[in-house]
């Protein structure tokens, strides 16, 4: 008999494409991948696995195993979501993933209500972008992510997952106290196009929208320095070194040097909730919805 956890282990593999990226995405040492992928073999009786470089690549026999897999581990899902919505309490563990400031401003309230109301449930979270957590979901090693898109720039969201809204989130531009621009009552993207600015990483869904949304305002924009955290952007933005869009959602205080200006035309996100379909029926993902929902109505 085909054991569940080994199959599990050889669909991370055919998904992550290493077994690094599987014990990774499983949570477990690389040994422990290669161990229960030998035992899976001599279960078998034929490789499933060969070597392909410094790495391994699935045998035809592996793939086929692995498609079958994919297949069992969904039913196994379904089942374990049909067996939870018969009984009717969420129950169990809830893996969550949130960019980093709705993981500072949203997720904390909404983590607290859900253990309040569902004590045998147990919420693990931790701090990832969206991109990279909704691909996390598709493959089954999350069970939610909040994700963003821009008012004008939509992220893709894979068919397999299912959304909820959550809150519209305005942003500000950051200038510093002696900005030729800080006393204003607000202030338009172009009027900032011979500013530096402070952006995201580049590649980042962030950093894609920023550059896009200045030229399509006629700036070509100058990205004079790079900073993950909102609050580093800040802290260089005080320092005189350039300009930034800051969200409200999770700000925090603000450095005394820093003046923050609504945009004319506003700039807003879109913050919302994903989960695979077929976990639709789970009670633990219907109340970890809700109880997003409810703290948004308070942020």
């Amino acid at each position: 008999m085909l054991n569940l956890e080994r199959l599990r282990t050889l669909d991370a593999l055919a998904r992550h494409g290493s077994v690094s990226g599987a014990a990774e995405g499983l949570h477990v040492t690389t040994s422990a991948v290669s161990q229960q992928m030998a035992k899976l073999e001599r279960e078998i009786g034929q490789p499933l696995l060969a070597k392909n470089g410094r790495g391994v690549r699935l045998t035809d026999a592996g793939r086929l195993l692995a498609d079958h897999a994919a297949r069992i581990l969904s039913q196994v899902e379904l089942a374990q979501a049909d067996v939870e919505a018969q009984r009717g309490c969420a129950v169990g563990e809830l893996r969550i993933a949130a960019f980093p400031t709705a993981m500072r401003g949203l997720l904390p309230g909404a983590l607290t209500a859900l253990r309040a109301a569902h004590p045998e449930l147990r919420s693990l979270a931790r701090e990832q972008e969206p991109g990279e957590s909704m691909a996390a979901v598709v493959r089954g090693d999350l069970d939610l992510a909040l994700a963003i898109d821009w008012h004008n720039k939509r992220m893709p969201v894979p068919a397999e997952l299912t959304r909820a809204h959550l809150l519209e989130d305005s942003c500000d531009i950051a200038v510093p106290a002696g900005h030729r621009l800080a006393d204003r009552d607000r202030i338009s993207l172009a009027e900032c196009a011979e500013d530096d600015w402070i952006s995201w990483n580049e590649g980042q869904f962030c950093h894609e929208w920023l550059v896009s949304t200045l030229r399509g305002t006629g700036i070509e924009p100058r990205i004079a320095h790079i900073a993950e955290e909102h609050h580093t952007q800040l802290a260089f933005v005080e320092a005189g070194l350039g300009v930034c869009v800051t969200p409200r959602l999770g700000r925090g205080p603000v450095p005394a040097g820093v003046r923050l200006l609504p945009v004319s035309d506003p700039v807003r996100r879109h913050v919302y909730v994903v989960w695979r379909a077929d976990a639709d029926r789970r009670p633990s993902i219907r109340a970890a919805v809700e109880a997003l929902q409810v703290a948004a109505l308070n942020v």
